[in-house]
């Protein structure tokens, strides 16, 4: 085993506190390679990684992010996993630290079914499996990769994910809790915008999904929905044949008026209840938010996720 640290311009003695450490895990028989760069600011957190790939030996490489700690039987449970499945990103359930901080996320990132694993990689959460639980061979990440090193505001987890996928890769959870996954408002991720990581989303649905699909409906007629909507080519607008809900004021209203569009006359699309409407549906809403309502509505229709539905928010 070996450890590979790179360390991207800190200012916070990283360097001093790692020299400390590498004593300690060689007399273990773990071997350090730590690199670094003299440039004035850090150049990003995908540059780093690829540095660190780049500056290893190993045959697999298992991802931790420096504010964040692994469970001892991590590298074993994934490293066998990884070996059943060599093309596929490996994760693991997480503990979050603070416990009480981004609740939805932890019980998404550790209840996702396998199926689910790979049908909700749309949604606002990102990876299915979080970057910092990543495992895979170091073939298939040459494979795949690199990462994206356009620095701070790209989410180069996500985009390394979408060609993963693109490549035909797959996704492989360990079903045991194998990180603290720790939440500060400092995390590099809160450095991508919003509105960035919703342009990838739509583009890569609109890439992977919606040419599957002659016609569907956008469940939610609401912001989220309208949004989505307005963001799509004018070629998968046409494809969405109503959408749906269950606020009877806007069912009442009964369509949805795309005000910004060049066509004459302008698109008016149909707004049911989501009872009337048919599948296929790319849905709104968020997930574990409205006290079950929601999915038990989404439930009674008896659809399967991937081929009748796919969560989007």
């Amino acid at each position: 085993m070996e450890l590979s640290v790179f360390n991207d311009a800190s200012k916070d003695k990283s360097g001093a506190i790692i020299e400390k450490w590498r004593v300690k895990l060689e007399d273990s028989g773990v071997r350090v390679i730590v690199g670094e760069h003299n440039s004035p600011s850090p150049r990003g957190v995908g540059y780093s990684k690829n540095q660190a790939v780049a500056q290893s030996s190993g045959s697999y490489l298992c991802f931790l992010d420096s504010d964040d700690v692994m469970m001892p039987q991590r590298v074993r449970l994934q490293h066998e996993a990884s070996i059943q499945h060599p093309s596929s990103i490996v994760g693991c359930q997480v503990r979050r630290d603070p416990p009480d901080s981004t609740e939805r996320y932890t019980r998404w990132i550790n209840q996702l079914t396998p199926e689910q694993l790979l049908t909700q990689v749309f949604t606002s959460n990102g990876p299915t499996v979080i970057m910092p639980t990543w495992f895979c061979s170091r073939a298939w990440f040459s494979h795949v990769g690199p990462f994206d090193e356009g620095g701070r505001g790209v989410p180069e987890d996500l985009l390394f994910f979408y060609e993963h996928l693109r490549k035909g890769g797959g996704v492989i959870r360990v079903d045991q809790s194998l990180l603290l996954y720790r939440y500060h408002p400092q995390a590099a991720t809160h450095s991508v915008l919003e509105a960035t990581i919703w342009t990838h989303r739509v583009r890569f649905l609109e890439e992977r999904a919606l040419p599957h699909w002659a016609a569907f409906t956008i469940w939610n007629a609401g912001k989220q929905g309208r949004r989505l909507y307005r963001s799509l080519t004018a070629a998968n607008r046409r494809k969405v044949v109503a959408f749906c809900d269950v606020d009877e004021n806007k069912i009442r209203k009964g369509f949805y008026c795309h005000e910004e569009s060049q066509e004459r006359p302008k698109p008016r699309i149909p707004i049911l209840h989501f009872r009337a409407a048919r599948p296929p549906f790319i849905i709104c809403v968020k997930l574990d938010l409205t006290g079950g309502a929601f999915e038990d509505n989404l439930r009674s229709l008896h659809l399967q996720e991937g081929q009748d539905f796919l969560h989007f928010s």
